[in-house]
């Protein structure tokens, strides 16, 4: 028997062993089960874009299973954001006929000069503050782009229902479908293309813009189509003279937008662009309303094969021109005769003193010496 117990002064004659502290189970008890709930909500909560990372052989437990339908559910619950039309399809004579009226109200001149051309005069690539339409939405432009023209999107979760992380593009511009695949080196099979190339606007008028309007260019959804990213390479900064798509059936959509884009930012287009665009259009059917050649042009074959009406021929009025007036010519003066020596005048005193002023010359008494002007009469 232990020495160290104290024997109590009445009771058992055996010393009493000492209280057992009971407290400690139940806290150790307590945090355990805390700590397996913890464990239970960090396995239902994991990010969800990890959820590819989760292994075969973790499907048959019950945390596993929870997880993964959890990450189905949020990726098909999040609606993409709402997107542009997409462009209207031109398949008949009379919508080709309205692009190519459209076509003849802009301006034809030549290209201007590519200087002080830079990506950066169209503002920052695929921002989201413009005011055409998808502007301030929340997106940015290229993926505003992939929702649109892309079919059987999956979106990334907390998003907004902004990013395509995968789809396919059924690619009008070469008539394929292409299985689209964010990441660093799969992203570019799908492309955006400017239908308008944002060189080309610069030398057709786009310089004269501000920057703002330039940047709703270059993010404006009737100027933008995802294609396949070599095809859009291809393309480079074509117009529609050195450029068009290889699927033939899209070429009138094409060219239209390309009109309805130069007419909406008062673009023009060079001359062999717009024969370029004229014959495509003029292939889908499109008539022209207004006429190319004056009236008087065309009516001229006709009025070659209708018979002449003889016209008898007028004689002119003769116009009476009056005869020159002769200019008056004096004739010569008559020779100056001195009078006969027998009759002789001093001065012209004289001869009016004699009553015989005046005196023509041939007269007695008429000398030259008294003719001073020389006409032919003396002492006038």
């Amino acid at each position: 028997m232990p020495s160290s117990w104290d024997r109590p002064p009445t009771g058992s004659p055996y010393p009493k062993p000492p209280k057992k502290k009971r407290w400690p189970w139940f806290a150790g008890g307590g945090v355990a089960l805390i700590a397996a709930l913890v464990a239970l909500g960090s396995t239902s909560t994991d990010d969800t874009e990890n959820t590819a990372n989760v292994k075969p052989a973790q499907s048959s437990s019950a945390t596993s299973t929870s997880t993964t339908t959890v990450v189905s559910t949020s990726a098909t619950v999040e609606a993409p954001a709402a997107t542009a039309t997409p462009a209207a399809q031109i398949s008949t004579a009379v919508a080709a006929s309205a692009a190519l009226e459209k076509l003849d109200t802009l301006p034809v001149k030549g290209r201007a000069p590519k200087t002080g051309y830079d990506r950066g005069q169209f503002g920052q690539t695929w921002t989201d503050d413009v005011t055409v339409e998808g502007g301030h939405n929340g997106c940015d432009t290229r993926n505003d782009i992939l929702r649109r023209d892309l079919v059987s999107i999956t979106i990334k979760p907390g998003s907004q229902g902004c990013t395509v992380t995968s789809g396919t593009l059924n690619d009008p511009y070469t008539s394929t479908s292409i299985n689209f695949l964010r990441g660093e080196t799969t992203s570019s099979a799908a492309q955006i293309d400017h239908v308008v190339a944002l060189s080309n606007a610069w030398q057709t008028g786009a310089q004269q813009l501000t920057l703002e309007k330039r940047t709703d260019l270059a993010n404006d959804p009737r100027n933008l189509q995802a294609t396949d990213g070599p095809t859009n390479q291809q393309k480079s900064d074509g117009d529609a003279a050195t450029w068009l798509p290889p699927n033939k059936s899209y070429r009138c959509t094409y060219v239209a937008r390309q009109v309805d884009v130069k007419a909406a930012y008062d673009l023009w287009v060079t001359p062999p662009e717009k024969d370029a665009i004229t014959r495509v259009l003029t292939d889908c059917g499109a008539v022209s309303s207004t006429p190319s050649t004056p009236s008087t042009t065309v009516n001229v074959p006709e009025s070659t094969t209708q018979t002449p009406i003889p016209v008898a021929p007028q004689t002119a009025t003769p116009v009476y021109t009056p005869a020159p007036t002769p200019e008056y010519t004096p004739p010569p003066p008559a020779p100056v005769v001195d009078a006969p020596s027998s009759t002789y005048y001093q001065n012209c005193t004289a001869v009016r003193a004699a009553g015989a002023a005046p005196i023509y010359a041939g007269q007695p008494g008429y000398s030259s010496k008294l003719d001073r002007d020389g006409d032919g009469v003396a002492c006038e």
